[in-house]
């Protein structure tokens, strides 16, 4: 049997496509919403560290909270971390997520708990990423904006957050790229994921060769397109 054979009895046939689809899609979810809400998790814990602490108590707090924090999602693996919410968190709270329909497609409610471990996470490398874009941004911008009467959390949010986001768009790209490969370990708590539904494909007939090869230019063509996105972004507020 060619390859274009067990490519269309594969994919055709026996309606794989139905099964990648599924996959692509929530690989989707939890790569795009884990980026939004670990971006948003990363600013402020990046604003709340480089909030001047001498003399004031409760900012050294919140910031050895933030290093707390920072320390665990980055020092332990992604796939523990996820098994540990899914297992260990959410069931200790009586915690659990139905599935959400969107159009033919259903989103399982793992893959809810999947997005919230991937933006924890990525939010401990964001906020990091976004520290040293703050510290790039001329302190004389913030000193400009709490000249005109804004409060600091205001004058970081307005001002200094928005110039340190084009500073480290690239590395955010990256960040992105890399949570788009890491979502290969959501299979641990049953999410059905790009790489589990080539892996269910193959598995159901036994022929391995062509699933495996069509993945991985499956994760190449998604980082293509991802690396293409961030760099018209780039050109795009260069100009603005």
């Amino acid at each position: 049997m060619s390859v274009w054979q067990v490519f269309y009895r594969q994919f055709v046939t026996l309606e794989g496509y139905k099964l990648v689809l599924e996959g692509l899609l929530n690989t989707l979810v939890i790569a795009v919403f884990g980026l939004l809400i670990g971006f948003l998790i990363g600013s402020l814990v990046a604003v709340i560290k480089t909030i001047p602490s001498e003399k004031r108590p409760v900012a050294k707090a919140f910031q050895l909270v933030a290093d707390a924090y920072i320390t665990v999602f980055r020092g332990t693996p992604m796939v523990v971390q996820l098994l540990i919410i899914h297992f260990v968190l959410f069931p200790a709270m009586n915690v659990n997520f139905n599935n959400i329909i969107i159009g033919n497609f259903v989103v399982q409610g793992v893959v809810v708990e999947a997005v919230i471990a991937f933006a924890m996470n990525s939010g401990a490398y964001i906020s990091e990423i976004m520290r040293g874009g703050i510290n790039s941004v001329d302190k004389g911008q913030l000193e400009a904006g709490r000249a005109l009467g804004l409060s600091y959390p205001r004058a970081m949010v307005r001002i200094v957050v928005p110039q340190a986001f084009k500073n480290v768009l690239p590395t955010l790209g990256n960040e992105f790229i890399a949570l788009i490969k890491e979502t290969s370990v959501a299979s641990f708590i049953a999410v059905t994921d790009l790489t589990k539904a080539f892996q269910n494909m193959a598995n159901s007939t036994y022929e391995y060769i062509v699933p495996y090869i069509v993945l991985a230019l499956c994760y190449l063509v998604l980082v293509i397109l991802i690396t293409v996105l961030v760099r018209l972004t780039e050109k795009k507020l260069k100009t603005a």
